[in-house]
């Protein structure tokens, strides 16, 4: 499409003689604007229809969720979660692979939901009449009821229960004339503008783009004076921060539900509501609420410089990372995951095997890049680029494509080039494409069957090849979640 801001940058360059190409070009470009408009409209009409078989043939289940404390977030470099933990026990379930994006605005949200970006919302999203006209509830994951948020009254450490709660409010009816912060577009909105009915008079609600998290530590750093939040995350946050009051009900009891498609989504929500029916009943469930909800680790957790939600770090090394990445030409999430997988951050570590310090450096490796100290994040990580650099030099014109490449150059670092050299000589032997990972990933898992190690073609003999591939596997994965969460 033409741009017509730049078209007029470019005229104003090249003499006014062109000046009347404008008005020539003007109505092509209101046309291809109006296209654009009705195009839009009419993806908006459509109605996307893409339920269990489309999934499974897809080879994946989209699900969208938030990050916050509680339901996804990043803690000293692995992804963890309310929601995420019960979204990776249905992909189990289903046997499907799992795909997570990340939005923190309910009407994107939806949004998304409906022009097909994923499959099912796996938010605590309150059961509100005014939502089923627009969306399908799961059967309940949960229950919980709202509270309002405030602050506990200066001094509030050395008074008694019944004077703190005399300087609070503790009747909903008290909210009269009061001014309350909640997220736009959520529950809570209509939640509070019932309740100014029930007790009326006015209660001035404002409606924030903020979450509801960012919105307690508002109350908390007293920007705010109220919002109202699920009491489940509000006892959560009063673990970190116990000037919080979060005892004052302002609704009843709620169910709590993901949601998919009103239409076209019928099998799915079968499967989905099947599965919440027999995991609610678990001992597996009930570990994952009570890490997530009535932990008194949580603040710890939350008060970890390597929380990513407070301030985005992944690691110590993360600056070390970074820089080295930059000589790498790679994202610097990218080798910040693979160093997780290596040692999970952690130094001094040394495998069974010899291999030491963050990236795991082989015997070899120290002797090659003479590495003086490999117990030194520096030297660690310079040598552990410079052998990831020399392996993507041996790929680069083997492997056209960039991603692919990466693929070869990880399983080389774990398993060695030789294994991986292997799994391509027996993926052309057989009629496969060797520059594919799919195809040469099969045969990497073929080189720990006799078959296959002892085939002329093979140079290296036996790889127990679930390693590699499911080293690839974990770290491109955890690329993915920290790439959600981790914004610069």
């Amino acid at each position: 499409m033409i741009n017509f801001y730049n078209l007029v940058v470019v005229i104003r360059k090249n003499h006014s003689r062109y000046f009347f190409l404008i008005f020539l070009l003007l109505p092509l470009l209101y046309v291809s604007d109006s296209c654009r408009d009705i195009t839009k409209q009419r993806k908006k009409e459509e109605v996307i229809h893409r339920d269990w078989p489309e999934i499974r043939s897809r080879g994946k289940l989209v699900a969208l969720t938030d990050f916050n404390s509680t339901d996804y977030f990043i803690y000293r470099g692995e992804p963890m979660g309310y929601q995420y933990e019960l979204l990776k026990a249905l992909s189990q379930y289903l046997n499907i692979n799992l795909e997570i994006k990340v939005e923190n605005d309910l009407e994107k949200g939806f949004q998304m939901l409906e022009e097909g970006e994923c499959d099912i919302v796996a938010i605590n999203l309150a059961v509100t009449k005014d939502r089923k006209s627009r969306i399908k509830f799961t059967k309940p994951i949960g229950q919980t009821r709202q509270v309002l948020v405030q602050r506990k009254p200066p001094g509030w450490q050395k008074m008694t229960r019944d004077k703190i709660n005399d300087l609070l409010i503790r009747n909903p009816i008290d909210l009269a004339g009061k001014t309350v912060y909640v997220q736009k577009n959520s529950s809570f909105v209509v939640r509070l503008r019932h309740l100014s009915d029930e007790i009326g008079d006015s209660i001035h609600i404002i409606e924030v783009d903020e979450e509801m998290e960012k919105l307690i530590k508002l109350v908390v750093k007293g920007e705010i004076d109220y919002t109202v939040a699920d009491e489940n995350v509000a006892r959560v946050n009063q673990t970190y921060y116990p000037s919080l009051d979060v005892s004052t009900p302002v609704s009843f009891p709620q169910n709590l539900a993901w949601a998919v498609r009103k239409q076209g989504s019928e099998q799915l929500l079968n499967m989905v509501d099947t599965w919440i029916g027999k995991y609610r009943k678990t001992l597996d469930y009930a570990l994952i609420y009570n890490k997530y909800f009535k932990n008194p680790k949580s603040k710890v957790r939350v008060k970890s410089d390597y929380f990513v939600i407070g301030n985005g770090k992944i690691s110590p090394y993360d600056s070390l990372i970074k820089q080295y990445s930059d000589s790498l030409g790679w994202d610097w999430l990218l080798l910040a995951s693979m160093i997780y997988q290596e040692s999970h951050f952690q130094k001094e570590i040394v495998s069974w095997a010899g291999a030491k310090g963050l990236m795991q450096l082989m015997p070899s490796l120290i002797e090659r890049y003479n590495v003086h100290d490999p117990f030194s994040p520096e030297e660690n990580v310079r040598a552990g680029v410079k052998y990831l650099r020399w392996l993507e030099e041996f790929f680069t014109d083997r492997i056209p494509n960039q991603d692919t490449m990466v693929c070869f150059v990880l399983a080389s670092y774990n398993t060695g080039l030789g294994h991986v050299l292997d799994a391509r000589s027996l993926a052309r032997k057989f009629g496969e494409n060797p520059d594919s990972w799919g195809d040469v990933s099969n045969y990497l898992l073929a080189l720990s069957d006799q078959k296959y190690f002892l085939d002329p073609e093979v140079k290296y003999g036996y790889c127990r090849g679930d390693e590699p591939v499911n080293y690839v596997e974990q770290i491109l994965d955890r690329y993915e979640h920290y790439k959600n969460i981790v914004k610069e």
